[in-house]
C-alpha cells in the first residue's frame, strides 16, 4: 500500500505510535526500549518502527519539525494506517519560571495563531485539545513510574525565529497561560479531532526562556528517557 511519505504496509503500525520529532529519537526509542523491532518506514529518513513493549505492539515514528510535517505523517497513520492512539513524545521550550531543564509536561490544550486548523477544515479555534483519557493513561503510568508531570497549556508556534514586535513570552504566557512552547501539536491534536481519532503530547523542557538555560542535541536525544518510558507505559495500559 504505502503513501508518498510512508512506505510501510497496511498493518505494519501498531494502534498506539509514540511521535518524537527527531528522527534519530525515533530509532532510539526502538533500540533500546521496543523488542524485536523491525524498520517500516525510511522515507526520508522519518524512520518509523515497530515492536512490542511489555509483550504488546507498539510503534514509534518520527514527525520531523512543525504542523505541516506532523500534519502529513499523523493524518495519514490515523486515516491509511488504522492508528487509533499518537503519544508526541517532544521537546519544548519553558516560558514558566517553575519549570526546570527535563521537567515532563503534558499538555491540557495547545493554543496557536496557526492557521493550520482553519486551511484543514475551516475550524477557526486557537485552541486544540488532547484525548482525556488518552490524558488519564499518562497521568496514571507517570505515578506508577513516579516521575513528577505537569499538566498545562501549550502554545504551537509556526513561527521559531521571530521578528522583533511580533507577540512573545509575554503574550503566550501572562495572556494565553501557556507554560512552554513546541511546534506541533496544535496540528496533531487538530487531526485526531477530525477524524476521530485520540492524540496527547507529552513534552520535555529542553531550554527556558526565562533563565536562558539550554540543552545540547545529544543531551536532548539521550536525555529524555523518563517522557519515553512514561509514554511507552501509557501506549500499553488501559488505563
Amino acid at each position: 500500500m504505502g503513501t508518498p511519505h510512508n512506505e510501510a504496509e497496511k498493518g505494519q503500525f501498531a494502534k498506539t505510535v509514540l511521535m518524537p520529532g527527531d528522527p534519530l529519537r525515533a530509532k532510539y526509542v526502538a533500540e533500546h526500549f521496543l523488542e524485536d523491532a523491525k524498520l517500516v518506514n525510511q522515507v526520508r529518513n522519518v524512520y518509523a518502527y515497530t515492536g512490542t513493549y511489555a509483550g504488546k505492539p507498539v510503534s514509534v515514528m518520527a514527525s520531523g519539525m512543525g504542523m505541516p510535517s506532523i500534519g502529513i505523517y499523523s493524518y495519514e497513520l490515523y486515516k491509511f494506517y488504522d492508528v487509533e492512539n499518537i503519544i508526541r513524545i517532544g521537546s519544548a521550550g519553558a516560558y514558566d519560571a517553575k519549570l526546570r531543564l527535563y521537567d515532563l509536561v503534558l499538555a491540557d490544550s495547545a493554543f496557536s495563531l496557526s492557521s493550520y486548523a482553519k486551511c484543514q477544515s475551516g475550524d477557526d479555534s486557537e485552541l486544540q485539545y488532547p484525548a482525556t483519557d488518552l490524558n488519564g493513561r499518562i497521568r496514571a503510568a507517570a505515578r506508577r513510574l513516579d516521575i513528577p508531570l505537569t499538566l498545562g497549556r501549550v502554545h504551537s508556534g509556526d513561527v521559531f525565529y521571530a521578528e522583533e514586535g511580533q507577540p512573545g513570552m509575554e503574550f503566550y504566557h501572562d495572556e494565553m497561560r501557556c507554560v512552554c512552547v513546541e511546534m506541533e501539536s496544535f496540528a496533531l491534536f487538530h487531526n485526531a479531532k477530525v477524524l476521530g481519532r485520540k492524540a496527547a503530547c507529552l513534552l520535555t523542557i529542553s531550554d527556558s526562556f526565562v533563565t536562558n538555560e539550554v540543552t545540547s542535541a545529544e543531551e536532548r536525544q539521550n536525555a529524555f528517557t523518563n517522557m519515553m518510558k512514561v509514554a511507552l507505559e501509557a501506549a500499553v495500559s488501559n488505563s
